[in-house]
């Protein structure tokens, strides 16, 4: 793996290693330089060089599976942005708003727990691809079990049976307690019920209407706020580069076109749920782009709203151009200025073997700026973030659609099959019900569910959340072992 340079008589190698392994090399090398009783030490050096260094993140075994996640998309660019810290939380959070149901949740952890306990037996044992590839992400999956109890708490849902696990409902107690004896026959009630949704709300007409309306405009909020999330990395990453033009007309437009449009919807589904008004959402968006002008009339929900809506619509209108036109202008400037009166140029100046030095020709590093190639790239980019903008949001109700089919499903599962083999009073049938229950609960709810949420919470962070900020076009540092030799040789 060593080169061999004849002029000094040594063997001479290049490779990349962390800064802070520098000092346990030094170790190694001097401990091997003993070791084979050599007549010469080894030198150990730090070469600079113009080359793009790999990308290494120190991980464990917790945090390992959740950076694979992200390398799956794309290595980091060195020194980028890593989302991978933010997966850790966002990744399984995302995953139990769908599959919100604290039952299922507990068993997906008492399956996971397994894994985690036996760790070290398992790890040593031959598994197959399926049980493999469970066992690597078990703390990915006991973080998603984790979640989902919670989510299923606010959802106030137990294999889709809620229970009155934070006192009673909120619109009336069975406990005779309750009663009020100045007031015969009525009920105190409060005002909401202290954690999650009410149990009240299960089987009745009104049910399905109630959780839609929370849950897709949860979704809406959830997204909007990791989208966010992205935006403002965008800017860290740029930041970081010294790269102003992208903070100047990348960013700054970016948050503005978002928060003008969906920050808004945003605003207006806290200000519905904190005033209880019964304002058209989707009246008020509609035609805050058909007529902005016009009288919101029954959907005005805050004084000074149809001012607001101009004022932000506006600006939504002006932060397009501002993303498309300065950038490619701005580039061709700083191209023309950095180059002007370069027709020739020392690029390197070294003394070779020969001691001869060589001189560039300035012009043959001199690249022609494709100006008309800058502009169409800048205009795809600004298409893609302004539908993007529409496209992505919309995509977030997937957490919506989601939870309520997980919560149907197995709300059928319990109704039409469990209370159905017991309404029977019969021990064969129940048992055969519940047999069916297990059977179904398992195969459909906790594996293809489960699959099916893993699919779209990743689909939300490699498109939604990741596109905002993240390249990928890094490549990873690869650590040099003689086991990996060996593998190859194989």
């Amino acid at each position: 793996m060593l080169s061999i340079d004849i002029t000094r008589k040594c063997l001479v190698a290049e490779g990349w290693c962390p800064v802070f392994a520098t000092n346990k090399i030094q170790n190694v090398l001097q401990r091997a330089t003993v070791d084979s009783n050599s007549q010469i030490g080894t030198i150990f050096d730090v070469l600079q060089t113009k080359e793009s260094p790999p990308t290494y993140f120190q991980t464990n075994k917790f945090t390992s599976t959740f950076q694979e996640i992200v390398d799956a998309y794309g290595i980091a660019k060195y020194q980028e942005a890593n989302p991978g810290v933010f997966t850790i939380i966002t990744f399984p959070f995302l995953f139990a708003v769908m599959f919100g149901d604290w039952g299922h949740g507990i068993c997906l952890l008492l399956a996971t727990s397994y894994f985690i306990i036996r760790e070290k037996n398992i790890s040593s044992q031959k598994l197959g691809d399926i049980t493999e590839m469970i066992f690597g992400g078990r703390y990915v999956i006991m973080m998603m079990a984790l979640f989902s109890i919670y989510t299923g708490l606010l959802y106030n849902e137990f294999f889709s049976v809620p229970f009155e696990l934070f006192g009673s409902s909120a619109y009336g107690c069975r406990d005779p307690s309750c009663r009020d004896a100045s007031t015969e026959g009525l009920v105190k009630v409060r005002t909401t019920y202290p954690f999650g949704v009410d149990p009240k709300w299960h089987g009745t007409r009104s049910e399905l209407p109630f959780l839609n309306s929370m849950k897709m405009k949860m979704s809406i909020l959830l997204g909007v706020a990791q989208m966010n999330l992205g935006i403002i990395l965008s800017y860290f990453n740029a930041k970081f580069y010294g790269n102003e033009l992208n903070i100047r007309h990348q960013f700054l437009p970016q948050m503005i076109f978002l928060n003008s449009l969906f920050g808004y919807l945003s605003l207006l589904i806290v200000v519905k749920w904190c005033t209880g008004s019964q304002a058209d959402l989707y009246h008020v968006m509609i035609y805050m782009f058909l007529s902005p002008t016009d009288d919101l009339g029954e959907n005005q929900l805050f004084f000074g709203q149809k001012f607001l809506q101009i004022l932000l619509l506006l600006a939504a209108l002006v932060s397009v151009p501002w993303m498309l036109f300065p950038k490619p202008f701005l580039l061709k400037k700083q191209h023309d200025e950095r180059h002007r009166g370069q027709s020739y140029a020392l690029l390197d100046a070294g003394f070779d073997d020969s001691d001869e030095m060589e001189l560039h020709h300035g012009s043959s590093s001199h690249e022609e700026f494709q100006f008309s190639e800058i502009f169409v790239h800048q205009l795809i980019h600004t298409i893609e973030f302004v539908l993007g903008a529409v496209s992505n949001t919309a995509s977030y109700l997937r957490l919506w659609a989601l939870s309520l089919a997980h919560s149907e499903l197995s709300s059928v599962f319990y109704d039409k099959v469990l209370l159905l083999a017991w309404g029977f009073n019969n021990i064969i049938i129940l048992i055969i019900g519940l047999f069916v229950f297990i059977c179904a609960t398992v195969g459909v709810l906790l594996v293809m569910e489960t699959l099916s949420a893993f699919l779209h919470a990743l689909r939300l962070h490699w498109v939604e959340f990741q596109g905002k900020f993240y390249g990928g076009e890094g490549y990873k540092f690869q650590p040099f072992s003689f086991a990996s030799l060996d593998t190859e040789d194989e």
